[in-house]
């Protein structure tokens, strides 16, 4: 039983994130968050660069820790191609802190308390938002969506489907 009742709010869940594809081409919804040493972030404040944003359950849980650490690993190529990153979840400022002390995490965790963010991307969950992350172009453009984001090893994928955005095709 506690199995259909898991799968019912996975679908559940889902469904209320559905609407993150749509936002693919589009202006990333603008938002302004404070981060785990409570300072204010606005999205279209880091127009001209590339920005990566990405949606996760919760702090210090397995999965979000080794996403985390993913992008943490490879921080220096992300810093190198100047592409800010920021992390989201609905934890509170105090846990971000918690988090990005205990692994060392050199990037911006923000917090969507009231979740209002999460639900602008379609990245939303009752309980917690879903794992997706959003690649955004120097324009303000979402380019990418990972909707199925595999934690370990998602740094090298957005490092790489950010070269291959720069890298002109021959026709």
């Amino acid at each position: 039983m506690n199995e259909i009742l898991m799968a019912g709010l996975m679908f559940f869940g889902l469904a209320l994130g559905a609407q993150g594809a749509s936002l693919l081409g589009e202006l990333a919804p603008d938002f302004t968050m404070a981060d785990q040493d409570g300072k204010s972030h606005t999205l279209s404040e880091y127009q001209g660069q590339k920005v990566v944003v990405y949606f996760y359950p919760k702090d210090d849980t397995p999965g979000c820790t080794k996403e985390a650490c993913s992008i943490r690993d490879d921080y220096s190529l992300f810093e190198k191609n100047g592409i800010k990153v920021f992390g989201v979840s609905y934890d509170d400022i105090k846990s971000h802190k918690a988090f990005a002390e205990k692994y060392d995490l050199p990037f911006t965790l923000l917090s969507d308390s009231d979740k209002s963010v999460a639900k602008a991307f379609g990245a939303d969950g009752i309980f917690m938002p879903s794992r997706k992350t959003y690649l955004i172009d120097e324009a303000g453009i979402i380019r990418k969506i990972y909707e199925n984001v595999t934690p370990t090893g998602h740094g090298p994928e957005i490092l790489a489907d950010f070269a291959a955005m720069a890298t002109p095709t021959k026709d």
